[in-house]
C-alpha cells in the first residue's frame, strides 16, 4: 500500500555558507493510514522541521516529499496550500488563534478555507467547549484554547494530524486531557497522527517513536 506521505532523502539547510544549518540530513520516513507516530527529540533535533516538511510548510533544500504517493516537493504555493487545505490539520504548540474571532469564527474560517461542510459548532461541542462558541480566545482557558485549535484542526476532515509539541504550554492535568482527546479523536476518525514532543511520556502513548539528533534519524521502533 502507498504511504500517506513519506520523504526520500528530504534535506533542509537555512541559510547560507559559515551560518547554513542543517536542520535535517538524508531523512527517509513515511507515515501509513491510521499510524500513530512520535518524532521525538531534543529542542533543535529537527522533530519540528521534518513536520512542518511532511505538512508542505517548508520547501526541501534536496530530496523528495510525497503525499500519497504524489511529489508534494516542487508544487507552488497555491498547489501546497490547496494539499494542507485538503488533507492536512495542524495543532501547534500555541494556539494561534485568531484574538479578535470568537471560538466559532476561529472554527469556521478554517472551515471556509479548506472548503469542507464542517458546522463549527459541531466540531466544537466534539472537543467539549459546545457552551463556549462565542467566547474570545483571552476568555478560554489555556486547555481551552487548545481545543478549539484541535477542533479547527479537525473541521479540514483531515486524514493526517500533525501536532508540534501539543502539550508545551499546559500544566500536567491539562496536557494529559488534551493527549487524551486526540488519542480519542483518532481512534474515532482513523486520521494518521504525528507527534513532535521531547518528552519520552508522550511518545509512548503512540505506536511507534522516531528519535533524531542533529536532523537525522536515530532510532525507529
Amino acid at each position: 500500500m502507498t504511504p500517506l506521505t513519506s520523504t526520500h532523502a528530504l534535506s533542509i539547510v537555512y541559510g547560507r555558507g559559515e551560518e547554513a544549518v542543517r536542520a535535517l540530513d538524508s531523512v527517509d520516513f513515511k507515515l501509513d493510514h491510521r499510524d500513530r507516530v512520535a518524532l521525538l527529540g531534543r529542542s533543535g533535533s529537527g522533530k519540528t522541521t521534518l513536520l512542518h516538511a511532511l505538512g508542505g510548510l517548508v520547501e526541501p533544500t534536496g530530496g523528495v516529499v510525497e503525499w500519497k504517493g504524489q511529489p508534494l516537493t516542487g508544487l507552488d504555493t497555491a498547489a501546497r496550500s490547496s494539499v494542507r487545505a485538503r488533507g492536512i490539520g495542524y495543532v501547534f504548540q500555541s494556539a494561534n488563534l485568531l484574538p479578535y474571532f470568537t471560538a466559532f469564527e476561529n472554527v469556521a474560517f478554517a472551515v471556509q478555507l479548506a472548503g469542507t461542510e464542517t458546522k463549527p459548532e459541531d466540531v466544537l461541542t466534539v472537543v467539549g467547549l459546545g457552551s463556549r462558541l462565542d467566547h474570545l480566545p483571552h476568555e478560554l482557558s489555556g486547555g481551552e484554547q487548545q481545543r478549539v485549535a484541535i477542533a479547527r484542526a479537525l473541521a479540514r476532515q483531515p486524514e493526517l494530524l500533525l501536532c508540534d509539541e501539543p502539550t508545551g504550554h499546559l500544566d500536567t492535568d491539562t496536557g494529559e486531557r488534551v493527549l487524551d482527546l486526540i488519542d480519542a479523536l483518532q481512534a474515532e476518525r482513523g486520521f494518521a497522527l504525528a507527534v513532535a514532543t521531547h518528552d519520552p511520556d508522550v511518545a509512548a502513548r503512540m505506536e511507534r517513536a522516531v528519535e533524531l539528533h542533529d536532523g537525522r534519524i536515530v532510532l525507529s521502533e
